[in-house]
Protein backbone atom coordinates (compact mmCIF):
# COMPACT_ATOMS: atom_id res chain seq x y z
CA UNK A 1 0.00 0.00 0.00
CA UNK A 2 1.68 3.20 -1.16
CA UNK A 3 0.78 6.68 0.05
CA UNK A 4 -1.75 7.27 -2.75
CA UNK A 5 -3.54 4.00 -1.95
CA UNK A 6 -3.57 4.94 1.72
CA UNK A 7 -5.27 8.27 1.06
CA UNK A 8 -7.70 6.69 -1.42
CA UNK A 9 -8.79 4.34 1.36
CA UNK A 10 -9.25 7.24 3.78
CA UNK A 11 -11.28 9.20 1.21
CA UNK A 12 -13.48 6.19 0.47
CA UNK A 13 -14.00 5.74 4.19
CA UNK A 14 -15.20 9.33 4.41
CA UNK A 15 -17.67 8.69 1.61
CA UNK A 16 -18.97 5.41 2.97
CA UNK A 17 -19.40 6.21 6.66
CA UNK A 18 -20.13 9.11 8.97
CA UNK A 19 -18.73 9.59 12.43
CA UNK A 20 -15.62 8.00 13.93
CA UNK A 21 -17.26 4.77 15.06
CA UNK A 22 -18.87 4.03 11.71
CA UNK A 23 -15.65 4.90 9.90
CA UNK A 24 -13.61 2.64 12.15
CA UNK A 25 -15.99 -0.24 11.51
CA UNK A 26 -15.78 0.38 7.75
CA UNK A 27 -11.98 0.58 7.81
CA UNK A 28 -11.69 -2.55 9.96
CA UNK A 29 -13.90 -4.45 7.56
CA UNK A 30 -12.08 -3.20 4.48
CA UNK A 31 -8.62 -3.91 5.89
CA UNK A 32 -9.65 -7.37 7.03
CA UNK A 33 -10.37 -8.24 3.39
CA UNK A 34 -6.82 -7.41 2.38
CA UNK A 35 -3.56 -9.23 2.91
CA UNK A 36 -1.68 -8.99 6.22
CA UNK A 37 1.14 -7.24 4.35
CA UNK A 38 -1.22 -4.50 3.15
CA UNK A 39 -2.58 -4.03 6.66
CA UNK A 40 0.94 -3.59 7.99
CA UNK A 41 1.67 -1.10 5.22
CA UNK A 42 -1.47 0.85 6.15
CA UNK A 43 -0.03 1.37 9.63
CA UNK A 44 3.33 2.37 8.19
CA UNK A 45 1.69 4.98 5.95
CA UNK A 46 -0.40 6.20 8.90
CA UNK A 47 2.73 6.66 10.97
CA UNK A 48 4.37 8.53 8.10
CA UNK A 49 1.56 11.03 7.62
CA UNK A 50 1.07 11.69 11.33
CA UNK A 51 4.80 12.35 11.54
CA UNK A 52 4.27 15.14 9.00
CA UNK A 53 1.78 16.72 11.39
CA UNK A 54 4.16 16.51 14.35
CA UNK A 55 5.02 20.22 14.44
CA UNK A 56 4.97 22.93 17.07
CA UNK A 57 2.70 25.07 14.90
CA UNK A 58 0.06 22.35 14.70
CA UNK A 59 0.41 21.69 18.42
CA UNK A 60 -0.28 25.38 18.96
CA UNK A 61 -3.36 25.11 16.73
CA UNK A 62 -4.58 22.20 18.84
CA UNK A 63 -3.84 24.22 21.98
CA UNK A 64 -6.00 27.03 20.65
CA UNK A 65 -8.93 24.84 19.62
CA UNK A 66 -8.81 23.04 22.97
CA UNK A 67 -8.94 26.30 24.93
CA UNK A 68 -5.28 26.98 25.56
CA UNK A 69 -3.92 23.56 26.49
CA UNK A 70 -3.58 20.28 24.62
CA UNK A 71 -1.78 17.41 26.32
CA UNK A 72 0.92 15.34 24.68
CA UNK A 73 -1.40 12.38 24.12
CA UNK A 74 -4.14 14.77 23.06
CA UNK A 75 -1.89 16.14 20.34
CA UNK A 76 -1.12 12.62 19.15
CA UNK A 77 -4.84 11.91 18.81
CA UNK A 78 -5.33 15.31 17.17
CA UNK A 79 -2.89 14.30 14.43
CA UNK A 80 -4.83 11.08 13.87
CA UNK A 81 -8.05 13.09 13.68
CA UNK A 82 -6.47 15.32 11.06
CA UNK A 83 -6.10 12.24 8.83
CA UNK A 84 -9.88 11.85 8.95
CA UNK A 85 -10.26 15.25 7.26
CA UNK A 86 -8.89 13.81 4.01
CA UNK A 87 -5.72 14.31 2.04
CA UNK A 88 -6.15 17.89 0.82
CA UNK A 89 -7.27 19.43 4.14
CA UNK A 90 -4.55 17.47 5.93
CA UNK A 91 -1.84 18.66 3.58
CA UNK A 92 -3.06 22.24 3.73
CA UNK A 93 -3.02 22.19 7.53
CA UNK A 94 0.49 20.75 7.64
CA UNK A 95 1.66 23.61 5.43
CA UNK A 96 -0.43 26.24 7.20
CA UNK A 97 -2.10 25.18 10.49
CA UNK A 98 -4.48 28.15 10.31
CA UNK A 99 -6.06 26.40 7.31
CA UNK A 100 -7.84 24.18 9.84
CA UNK A 101 -10.24 27.11 10.11
CA UNK A 102 -11.66 25.99 6.73
CA UNK A 103 -12.56 22.49 7.94
CA UNK A 104 -16.31 22.07 8.56
CA UNK A 105 -15.42 19.85 11.52
CA UNK A 106 -13.61 22.79 13.11
CA UNK A 107 -16.16 25.39 12.11
CA UNK A 108 -18.85 23.33 13.84
CA UNK A 109 -17.09 23.80 17.17
CA UNK A 110 -16.97 27.59 17.09
CA UNK A 111 -18.94 29.28 19.85
CA UNK A 112 -19.85 26.01 21.55
CA UNK A 113 -18.70 25.41 25.13
CA UNK A 114 -16.19 22.56 25.15
CA UNK A 115 -18.03 20.83 27.98
CA UNK A 116 -20.92 20.37 25.54
CA UNK A 117 -18.82 18.78 22.78
CA UNK A 118 -19.77 15.14 22.37
CA UNK A 119 -17.41 12.30 21.52
CA UNK A 120 -17.92 12.77 17.79
CA UNK A 121 -17.16 16.50 18.06
CA UNK A 122 -13.78 16.30 19.76
CA UNK A 123 -10.88 16.65 17.31
CA UNK A 124 -9.18 13.42 18.25
CA UNK A 125 -9.29 9.91 16.85
CA UNK A 126 -7.15 7.67 19.02
CA UNK A 127 -8.84 4.50 17.80
CA UNK A 128 -7.55 5.01 14.26
CA UNK A 129 -4.12 4.01 15.57
CA UNK A 130 -5.41 0.54 16.49
CA UNK A 131 -7.69 -0.38 13.59
CA UNK A 132 -4.91 -1.96 11.52
CA UNK A 133 -3.79 -4.04 14.50
CA UNK A 134 -7.36 -5.27 14.95
CA UNK A 135 -7.69 -6.15 11.27
CA UNK A 136 -4.34 -7.95 11.38
CA UNK A 137 -5.59 -10.07 14.27
CA UNK A 138 -8.73 -10.97 12.32
CA UNK A 139 -6.69 -11.98 9.28
CA UNK A 140 -4.03 -13.98 11.09
CA UNK A 141 -6.25 -15.47 13.76
CA UNK A 142 -3.62 -14.61 16.34
CA UNK A 143 -4.98 -13.92 19.83
CA UNK A 144 -2.58 -11.10 20.62
CA UNK A 145 -4.28 -8.39 22.64
CA UNK A 146 -1.14 -6.25 22.77
CA UNK A 147 -0.44 -6.66 19.06
CA UNK A 148 3.17 -7.76 19.53
CA UNK A 149 3.29 -9.72 16.26
CA UNK A 150 1.66 -6.85 14.39
CA UNK A 151 4.03 -4.19 15.69
CA UNK A 152 7.03 -6.42 15.02
CA UNK A 153 5.84 -6.62 11.41
CA UNK A 154 5.38 -2.83 11.31
CA UNK A 155 8.88 -2.27 12.68
CA UNK A 156 10.33 -4.65 10.10
CA UNK A 157 8.50 -2.81 7.30
CA UNK A 158 9.67 0.57 8.52
CA UNK A 159 13.29 -0.47 8.80
CA UNK A 160 15.84 1.38 10.89
CA UNK A 161 14.86 4.94 10.03
CA UNK A 162 15.69 7.46 12.71
CA UNK A 163 12.72 8.97 14.50
CA UNK A 164 12.39 12.63 15.34
CA UNK A 165 13.40 13.63 18.86
CA UNK A 166 10.53 16.09 19.08
CA UNK A 167 8.13 18.29 17.13
CA UNK A 168 9.44 20.08 14.07
CA UNK A 169 9.73 23.84 13.92
CA UNK A 170 9.84 26.49 16.61
CA UNK A 171 8.15 26.14 19.97
CA UNK A 172 5.93 29.06 20.91
CA UNK A 173 3.17 29.86 23.38
CA UNK A 174 -0.31 30.15 21.90
CA UNK A 175 -1.40 32.11 24.98
CA UNK A 176 0.64 35.06 23.72
CA UNK A 177 -2.16 36.81 21.86
CA UNK A 178 0.05 38.93 19.60
CA UNK A 179 1.97 35.87 18.45
CA UNK A 180 -1.19 33.82 18.09
CA UNK A 181 -2.81 36.55 16.00
CA UNK A 182 0.21 36.60 13.72
CA UNK A 183 0.64 32.85 13.31
CA UNK A 184 -2.98 31.65 13.62
CA UNK A 185 -5.13 34.68 12.80
CA UNK A 186 -8.36 32.86 11.99
CA UNK A 187 -8.16 30.15 14.65
CA UNK A 188 -7.32 32.79 17.25
CA UNK A 189 -10.48 34.70 16.35
CA UNK A 190 -12.62 31.57 16.20
CA UNK A 191 -11.36 30.21 19.53
CA UNK A 192 -10.71 33.08 21.97
CA UNK A 193 -9.07 31.95 25.18
CA UNK A 194 -10.93 32.08 28.44
CA UNK A 195 -9.24 32.29 31.82
CA UNK A 196 -7.38 29.03 32.14
CA UNK A 197 -7.80 26.77 35.13
CA UNK A 198 -4.80 25.63 37.10
CA UNK A 199 -4.83 22.35 35.18
CA UNK A 200 -4.72 24.17 31.86
CA UNK A 201 -2.31 26.92 32.84
CA UNK A 202 0.71 25.21 31.27
CA UNK A 203 0.39 24.91 27.52
CA UNK A 204 1.51 21.60 26.05
CA UNK A 205 3.32 23.52 23.34
CA UNK A 206 5.61 24.86 26.03
CA UNK A 207 5.68 21.88 28.36
CA UNK A 208 8.42 19.87 26.69
CA UNK A 209 6.24 16.74 26.80
CA UNK A 210 6.08 14.65 23.66
CA UNK A 211 3.31 12.24 22.60
CA UNK A 212 3.58 8.59 23.55
CA UNK A 213 2.47 5.31 21.98
CA UNK A 214 2.67 5.45 18.19
CA UNK A 215 3.20 9.17 18.04
CA UNK A 216 6.16 10.51 16.07
CA UNK A 217 9.23 11.17 18.14
CA UNK A 218 8.68 8.23 20.45
CA UNK A 219 11.83 6.41 21.39
CA UNK A 220 11.15 2.77 22.00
Amino acid sequence: MDIDSFWELIEECRRQARGPDERLAWLRGELSRRSPAEVVQFQVRLDEVTHEAFTWDLWAAADRIFGGWCSDDGFCYFGLWMVSLGREPFSQAVGNPDALADAPEVQGLVGRPRELWNDDDWPDWESLDYVAMEAYGILTGVDDECGEAFYEAVDAEQGDGEGSSGPLGERWDVRCEDEAARRLPRLSTMFPLRSLTQKGSSSASGSGEYPHAHCPGTVA
